[in-house]
């Protein structure tokens, strides 16, 4: 996944997996940094930047901290409210984005994030399920750097993408937070509920109880038997992988009528002309 020598950004949330793993990497001698995006979710958002604040102190290590707001202008809660998007859609969009865009910025080779078992399993359900092989195609526990360009342009679009805690359930990695003393946000984000994600885990922890090992073989049984035939199915490979034409970030451009936009610009720019134009109407509204 990475060579000791790397410099890694590890994606800390304030909860067990990521500070768990960010202690494991720590004590391993890497060479790491955390970083954590403020969502702008209330309170929840800030027992959770506070946690992860509290560990970096405790630890002697570095934590970039960043904010939606700041850098874009909307919270979770607004941008869910203003594009009609679930919010967790939203959220994930926008991390995705942040965490990438930082380690690219402060010139990481590495982007660690603590997804463990149970939230691989809870993925690779969903995307069965709706038979979403696009998704199939890309998961998987290392996700290579992309570079845009050639020669003397060539530059690191998306950074290597890495999830070392993929073998361990979620109880393990609580047990580990526990027995090293590493507080972290017990709380579920108050904006999940209705999430499928959720659900599906629930299900296949009741397929675990009545049958120990059930994850475990779904999950590696489908990299060893499937992922690879279902990697030609990544978006892109029947289109051009260019940069966004208004951040640079990589995009697909199906043709050549249009300039290619990533999803994440298109979001934030709807967002943006749906406040304005709520601005707008309530001044008509205005004696």
């Amino acid at each position: 996944m990475f060579a000791p020598e790397d410099r890694l950004l590890v994606a800390v949330s304030g909860g067990k997996d990521s500070l768990a793993l960010w202690d494991i990497l720590l004590d391993l001698g890497y060479d790491t940094a955390g970083f954590y995006l403020d969502l702008g979710i209330g309170g929840y958002s800030t027992r959770s930047k506070d946690a992860a604040i509290a560990f970096a102190d405790r630890a002697g290590a570095k934590l970039i901290v960043r904010s939606l707001a700041a850098e874009h202008g909307y919270t979770v809660p607004e941008l869910a409210r203003l594009t009609g998007r679930v919010p967790c859609s939203g959220c994930g969009l926008n991390k995705r984005y942040e965490f990438n865009r930082t380690a690219v910025e402060e010139g990481f080779e590495v982007l660690v994030t603590g997804h463990n078992l149970d939230d691989e399993v809870a993925t690779l359900f969903g995307n069965v399920l709706h038979w979403n092989t696009e998704m199939l195609g890309r998961q998987k526990p290392v996700l290579h750097e992309r570079i845009l360009g050639s020669g003397d342009s060539a530059r690191v679009a998306l950074v290597k993408k890495v999830k070392p805690l993929v073998r361990l359930a979620e109880r393990e990695t609580a047990a580990y937070a526990f027995l090293k003393g590493i507080d972290y946000v017990v709380e579920e984000c108050p904006m999940v509920e209705g999430n499928t994600q959720h659900l599906y885990k629930e299900a296949a922890t009741l397929l675990e109880e009545s049958s120990p090992g059930t994850k475990q073989q779904f999950y590696f049984g489908f990299l060893k038997q499937a992922q690879a035939r279902l990697a030609g199915n990544e978006q892109g490979d029947a289109a051009d992988v260019v940069a966004c034409a208004e951040c640079g970030a990589p995009t697909v451009r199906w043709d050549d009528t249009t300039e290619p936009v990533c999803s994440f610009c298109k979001t934030k720019a709807l967002a943006h002309k749906r406040r304005e134009q709520g601005t707008k109407t309530v001044s008509r509204q205005e004696p």
